[in-house]
């Protein structure tokens, strides 16, 4: 394979995966989730890991696989509320929980691909958020230390990319997946369609600098967390 390019979502996860890793995944809900990438995870066995993400899939899809594997030792994210399996594994114990604003998450993670370690910001002062951090105050308001994140792999879905590894997202798909991309030591990124050539510099949402491997999806299954109809009128 030319460049970057990886023959499979296993092979691309070979030799960068390790126990007790911080992974960083894109998505929102199902939308925008690395889902071929997240199979391979969970298929290398690897386990305590720490996944930083918006959120933690649903029973059995997108990262509700690791927690079914029990690979997962802990969780920083914003909204786990449509996974049963992470309810029972927080309530038990057995998974660590920092809970995270979603625009402190997102900062977080443009921090940590921008090398800022850390910023002020007022989200979550006088909460169990602050708890633990620094406190200062700017212009009389109050604000808590944030730390950015930097991960050991981050792992990301696109619709287009090239060789190069600049990718371009589509549409909602767009959320979490540029920060995420950013913010890995190690970015892996799955795309739907791979370019021929160079995908045209207006259209790049994030730089090939920041994408270490490459891999064409496998599966293009796309999960609906929640299918809901109208109702038809002449029923």
């Amino acid at each position: 394979m030319p460049g970057k390019r990886r023959a499979s979502a296993a092979d691309a996860l070979t030799s960068v995966v390790f126990d007790g890793m911080t992974v960083a995944v894109g998505g929102f809900g199902l939308s925008g989730n690395p889902t071929n990438l997240i199979s391979a995870l969970r298929d290398t066995g690897v386990r305590d890991l720490t996944i930083v993400s918006n959120n933690m899939g649903v029973d059995g899809k997108g990262l509700g696989l690791l927690l079914e594997g029990g690979q997962v030792r802990k969780v920083l994210a914003s909204y786990v509320g449509e996974n049963r399996r992470f309810a029972e594994q927080y309530l038990d114990g057995s998974l660590d929980v920092e809970f995270v604003p979603q625009g402190t998450l997102a900062e977080r993670l443009r921090a940590g691909g921008a090398g800022i370690p850390a910023f002020y910001t007022p989200t979550g002062v006088g909460t169990p958020v602050a708890e633990g951090k620094s406190e200062a105050s700017f212009d009389g308001v109050r604000a808590i230390l944030e730390r950015g994140i930097v991960a050991d792999l981050a792992l990301v879905r696109a619709r287009s990319a090239d060789d190069a590894g600049n990718l371009r997202y589509r549409l909602t798909a767009r959320n979490f997946n540029p920060l995420v991309a950013t913010c890995g030591r190690v970015t892996v990124a799955e795309a739907e369609e791979m370019v021929e050539g160079f995908i045209d510099p207006d259209d790049i949402h994030t730089p090939g600098i920041f994408v270490s491997r490459l891999v064409a999806v496998e599966d293009p299954t796309k999960e609906i967390e929640q299918r809901t109809v109208l109702p038809r009128v002449d029923a």
